[in-house]
């Protein structure tokens, strides 16, 4: 609602950027951006001719790997000596004999941009000088001809790690400086072959896998694993081949085929563990180690960075003043590969120097804009991984790729970075590298068990093609102007007030008196007078400075209601009326009635299920608590003595307080709601006549969104889980007296006596009456969105009992303790209880966020106020929803640390800017237009007879009149002993 314009967050981006303009600050830059603006989702379009592309890798998806004259590779001989693993690239997803079902699949996604790579043994099974292999050929002459008919820009890749084995037999492979004039050979004649209809070339993917894993560790084919030398002499060879290929194409095609030409660097983020000056620059050296050890040679200088070079003495091979030059510029754009290739997969443990890797694509852009001269990037390859199992409903790699592409769209607009393109990856399942088919990364699902390897799109196809479609995140959900009813009550809410007994005025039954001391002529204070005793008066409300504090802020927010619990273990400790703490019971009280005194009307809750207990007397606790029958009996007890004491003052009740659904059994669940409606039907006999109030339950009503918008699956996932979470206890109440019909059927097939967790009892014909009708409006606390699926990719965050998948969506900014922050779900759920509950009051009782104790913190929660608020607004404007009350939790952090409007330190009471924002909300009672006066609504006086004037302070008036008669009394006293003293002295 209040995010600063795009403009101005361009401008300080920019700003920032002049400031920190060395690679040296990039962490600190980061760390110094404002929040949550920063974090907030960027609702915007990448610019016009951004290139939307989407990719694959030979060995990966072609399959026939001796299909047609085609040799073999290091990949296919490596997986075939396997002995530990039987899983290979012979078949994979068949892309070789399937060519029109890949390009029908591109042209559904409407990219713009395809890349893929050539098979080097399938084109030149025999080297070069024997000339192209023709199905090879007609394949890639194909493919590339039916991606031009579908207007689809090729992006070719030279070599994505499939050396032809014969090289690495002959040669030895990229150890072999033979290599750079071979594989300079093998790009001439793909250029011959196919330049004419290639504007885009990639040398090599990932140079870093290639060299470092090839010849050093020997993770990856060939699988040697020799010393360090030996993977840096590889790294070495290639950068000569890359610069060879690029001088070949910039002297002798570019001209003609107009073409551009680069190599894929793949890269980590690092974070710094702190911001001393030693650990960033280890972070600086992490990064030289895998993207610089290629990119600064290239894009910089011709040579190695000066950590690798001081580091590394001997080990790294040196170029000739000739070679830096023919190295350095050879680069059209910078093609970046980042994903779980080289992130937490093939990265060298010892190259992140003891620092903490991140998958921070943003920074990683920003990093290679300062580092190499601001060169145009494409984003080559991108995107994460899934489970093996998971089949269509990939929501995980959804968010993740939604994440990456907002990243990529911040880079642009936030920090000015100039991004020409985004791959994702990959367009299939296909075989995994090292980690085979235990996991997959394609747009489309590949069930490889089927003959002709069929496709079906995922949920992240869906979500690509419209994301295409849209060129990035058009602007939507804006905030609406306007203003709430004039009824509109507004609060703040707090799980339990400040309880202080002690009274703050002078209350002692001894009597002391002034004796000065004539010797010096001081006084030596108050001396008591023995023997003498006043009687000892009643403790007054006027005597708790806690409760006078209280109010005093209450009021300072300009809130017309305020909502909190009763602690039912203080008034009645031993869980019934044998003793009651008069004490506590006054408190609460003093505290209401002076509330009323206000004009602020009190909302109280009669149980709140507290960590102690869970909020019940110790004795009910030890016995079980509501899954004891007996809890039903003591709770109408309990609520009686309240509605005596205090109902003269409460204008709403609220029975149960946000009961705990993970933490209630079904048991436990039937026996509150039969207490919930034994005390409604209590209040409504014997008090609502006299007492004028109205009364409900209040529930825990969190949105659960169905994690992917394209899958059935999710979206009945979601409708299960918000009748468990929020029908389990409304549609007893609101509806038919009995649990939802989805619970019945969900747990029939389980529903059994010795399951202790699935067994669901039933309400007899009494007890549904008893229950049915039980509320005068909806209350709910509202904190946050839950995203939800119905396939299990993440053993720990999936509800067993339920079978449902809880997930986050990165892009959605959170507090300190994790909870995102997603207004749009208020709207929802507030639209989802009127659809099922009818045309129903309801209140928001609670909604808040945490801050965790830091300044900027509290900015995240004025932006959540505006925001949710904001859309309670839309509920009521635009959907109609009866909704009457919005309530900001919460009052203060002494009683709910993290939460309040108030700080809480060195004994004072401090309002935070979120309590001024949210007072300038009450006061415009809305988001008027700036153009149109506010018209003030008139105050309602809370009726209160027993609160006019002399009531309320009589015993102020009284204490008053006493200490006047005490003041008259010790001034005769004193007058009396300084005249006595005097004749004496005399």
């Amino acid at each position: 609602m209040t995010c600063a314009p795009a403009l101005h967050w361009t401008l300080w981006c920019c700003w920032l950027g002049a400031l920190w303009g060395k690679t040296d600050n990039v962490w600190s830059r980061f760390a110094s951006l404002p929040f949550p603006d920063d974090n907030l989702f960027l609702y915007d379009t990448f610019p016009p001719g951004f290139m939307w592309s989407v990719g694959t890798a030979a060995y990966q998806v072609e399959g026939g790997w001796r299909q047609n004259g085609k040799a073999p590779s290091i990949w296919d001989t490596l997986c075939h000596n396997n002995r530990h693993s039987m899983a290979n690239g012979d078949v994979t997803s068949d892309s070789y004999n399937n060519l029109h079902r890949d390009t029908e699949a591109l042209h559904m996604l409407g990219v713009s941009h395809y890349r893929f790579s050539i098979s080097w043994s399938r084109l030149f099974p025999n080297g070069t000088e024997s000339g192209p292999n023709d199905p090879g050929l007609s394949y890639y002459a194909n493919l590339i001809h039916k991606l031009k008919e579908l207007r689809i820009e090729p992006v070719v890749t030279l070599y994505h790690w499939d050396l032809p084995q014969r090289l690495q037999d002959i040669y030895g492979g990229w150890v072999n400086e033979s290599m750079v004039d071979i594989f300079k050979d093998y790009a001439e004649a793909c250029f011959r072959l196919f330049g004419d209809k290639v504007k885009y070339w990639i040398t090599v993917d990932n140079p870093y896998v290639v060299a470092w894993h090839g010849y050093g560790t020997g993770k990856v084919p060939p699988g040697i694993k020799g010393e360090k030398v030996l993977g840096y002499k590889a790294g070495h060879n290639i950068i000569k081949a890359h610069a060879a290929v690029w001088h070949l194409y910039d002297t002798r095609f570019r001209a003609q085929q107009g073409g551009q030409i680069s190599i894929a660097l793949a890269s980590h983020w690092i974070n710094p563990a702190n911001m001393t000056g030693h650990v960033l620059g280890e972070c600086q050296k992490s990064l030289d180690f895998v993207l610089g050890w290629f990119a600064k040679p290239i894009f910089l200088d011709g040579d190695y960075p000066l950590s690798m070079k001081n580091n590394l003495s001997s080990l790294l091979p040196e170029f000739t003043d000739h070679q830096k030059k023919r190295i350095n510029g050879t680069a059209d754009f910078f093609a970046l590969s980042f994903g779980p290739n080289l992130s937490f997969q093939l990265l060298d443990p010892d190259m992140k120097f003891r620092q903490i890797e991140s998958t921070s694509l943003r920074r990683i852009l920003y990093y290679i804009n300062q580092e190499y001269n601001r060169p145009r990037i494409f984003i080559a390859e991108s995107s994460w991984l899934i489970s093996g199992s998971t089949t269509t409903e990939d929501a995980k790699y959804m968010y993740y790729l939604k994440l990456f592409v907002m990243e990529t769209l911040k880079a642009i607009k936030y920090d000015g970075i100039n991004v020409i393109g985004y791959t994702a990856w990959s367009l299939i399942d296909g075989f995994e590298w090292l980690k085979e088919y235990t996991i997959r990364r394609g747009l489309y699902y590949v069930d490889f068990r089927t003959y002709n390897k069929k496709l079906m799109p995922k949920s992240s196809a869906q979500f690509y093609k419209q994301l295409i479609k849209m060129n990035g995140f058009p602007p939507e959900n804006q905030p609406v102007h306007g203003t709430f009813p004039c009824d509109f009550a507004w609060g703040t809410s707090s799980y339990k007030i400040q309880i202080d007994t002690t009274p703050s005025q002078f209350n002692d039954p001894n009597v002391y008196m002034w004796v000065p001391n004539l010797a010096n002529n001081k006084s030596t204070g108050l001396t008591k007078v023995e023997g003498m005793k006043v009687p000892k008066r009643k403790t007054h409300c006027v005597d708790f400075a806690s409760i006078r504090h209280q109010i005093s802020m209450l009021r300072e927010m300009h809130i017309t209601h305020f909502y909190f619990s009763l602690q039912w273990a203080l008034i009645l400790p031993h869980a019934n009326l044998s003793r009651i703490d008069h004490k506590i019971l006054h408190y609460y009280q003093c505290f209401v009635s002076e509330l009323v005194r206000v004009n602020i009307t009190p909302v109280v809750a009669l149980w709140q299920p507290f960590s102690e207990n869970q909020g019940l007397p110790l004795t009910l606790a030890k016995h079980g608590g509501w899954s004891n029958y007996h809890t039903v009996h003591s709770f109408v007890d309990y609520a009686r003595l309240c509605f005596k004491k205090l109902g003269n003052y409460v204008g709403m009740w609220i029975t149960m307080n946000e009961p705990s659904i993970s933490n209630l059994t079904y048991t436990a669940g039937h026996n509150l709601l039969k207490a919930h409606a034994r005390a409604w039907h209590l209040y409504d006999k014997d008090f609502r006549n006299t007492q004028k109030g109205q009364i409900s339950i209040s529930l825990q009503a969190d949105w659960v969104e169905p994690a992917s918008p394209f899958s059935e699956n999710d979206k009945n996932t979601s409708r299960r889980v918000l009748e468990f979470e929020i029908g389990r206890l409304a549609d007893p109440i609101f509806l038919r007296g009995d649990y939802p019909k989805a619970m019945w059927d969900w747990l029939a097939p389980r529903n059994n006596p010795d399951m202790f967790e699935y067994y669901l009892p039933s309400f007899t014909k009494e007890e549904r009456k008893l229950i049915q009708g039980t509320f005068d409006f909806f209350a709910l606390s509202h904190f946050t969105t839950e995203l939800v699926q119905w396939e299990k990719e993440d053993v720990a965050k999936y509800d067993h009992k339920h079978e449902v998948q809880f997930l986050r969506d990165s892009t959605w900014v959170h507090s300190p303790n994790r909870k995102d922050v997603v207004p749009w779900g208020l709207r929802k759920v507030l639209n989802w209880i009127q659809s099922k509950y009818g045309d129903v009051p309801i209140y928001i009782l609670v909604n808040g966020i945490d801050d965790g104790f830091m300044h900027s913190q509290d900015r995240l929660r004025i932006y959540y106020l505006e925001n949710y608020i904001n859309e309670a607004l839309k509920a009521i404007l635009i959907d109609r929803v009866n909704l009457r009350g919005y309530f900001a939790y919460s009052f203060n952090d002494k009683m709910d640390p993290k939460y309040g409007f108030y700080t809480y330190a060195a004994n004072r009471f401090v309002p935070k800017p979120s309590m001024k924002r949210y007072r300038e909300i009450i006061d415009k009672n809305g988001f008027p237009r700036a153009d149109v006066p506010v018209i003030p609504c008139p105050v309602e006086l809370v009726p209160c007879p027993d609160c006019h004037f002399l009531q309320t302070r009589k015993y102020l008036l009284a204490f008053v009149a006493f200490i006047f008669i005490v003041f008259i009394v010790s001034v005769f006293m004193i007058m009396y002993y300084i005249r006595k003293g005097k004749r004496r002295y005399k």
